[in-house]
């Protein structure tokens, strides 16, 4: 598989029919994140009163629509014309990784099928999606956990009932039994002799196994201050040269 952070040319496909014209700058925010997008196209039939307000964020973000008319009452043919489209440009061997956006299981073995021919495969869509698209993915990221600029508020002053709601945060985690054996599993897999293991390596073990896994949907930006910020984990940060390295232990160790 290749490794996502070498990774440097992105072909987006949008299912304009099973997304969300309001999050598409976040979305494109955050996969820019990962490698240059090289191909940016929604899928849809444009005259349909649903897509209506589909026109601006595409121009804005130079997104090429692509129209598809629905030929037969209840069934979408944009799913079929954005698989073919697909296809065409996995064959042209240009592309490192697919973004498929979108929250419809039919395109589950699109995933499975761009997978199989060693390109990594970005999901995106809502907590609505169902668990086996968000499985065939290599990465699955929640809509819902991104936000565009104009949209985040300030930091609020510090004050006690901050400090209160951090620590029934906290012990909410505590209680999610799922979670807490995620991230002490993983620990585990790398730990040295004095139960030490890097966040990093972590992080990426747990992708692998739970694709649609991301420390924003528990409320935290990164893996180092979901760790942290659970309370049940010690956080060692270690300089090396000009970078840092964090690691990660079982406070039980």
């Amino acid at each position: 598989m290749i490794d996502i952070d070498t990774a440097k040319k992105i072909a987006v496909l949008i299912d304009a029919e099973n997304a969300s014209h309001q999050v598409l700058g976040a979305v494109m925010a955050e996969l820019s994140k990962h490698g240059h997008i090289i191909v940016k196209k929604a899928y849809g039939d444009w005259s349909s009163k649903h897509l209506v307000n589909w026109p601006g964020p595409l121009n804005e973000l130079a997104i090429t629509p692509v129209q598809q008319f629905s030929y037969t009452q209840g069934k979408n043919s944009s799913d079929a014309a954005m698989i073919i489209d697909a296809m065409d440009l996995l064959y042209t061997k240009q592309f490192d990784a697919f973004a498929l956006i979108t929250s419809d299981s039919d395109f589950t073995k699109l995933a499975s099928r761009l997978k199989e021919e060693q390109i990594y495969v970005f999901g995106v869509g809502e907590k609505k999606t169902p668990t086996a698209f968000r499985n065939a993915c290599d990465d699955f990221i929640l809509t819902e956990v991104l936000q565009t600029p104009d949209e985040e508020k300030p930091a609020a002053k510090k004050t006690t009932k901050k400090t209160s709601t951090k620590k029934t945060k906290q012990q909410t985690l505590k209680q999610d039994t799922k979670l807490v054996n995620i991230l002490r599993s993983a620990i585990e897999q790398y730990a040295d002799d004095d139960g030490w293991a890097r966040v990093g390596t972590c992080g990426s073990l747990i992708k692998r196994q739970y694709p649609d896994f991301d420390p924003r949907n528990y409320g935290f930006k990164t893996f180092t201050l979901l760790f942290d910020g659970i309370g049940l984990f010690e956080i060692d940060k270690r300089k090396s040269g000009s970078t840092n390295t964090v690691f990660v232990r079982d406070s039980k160790k």
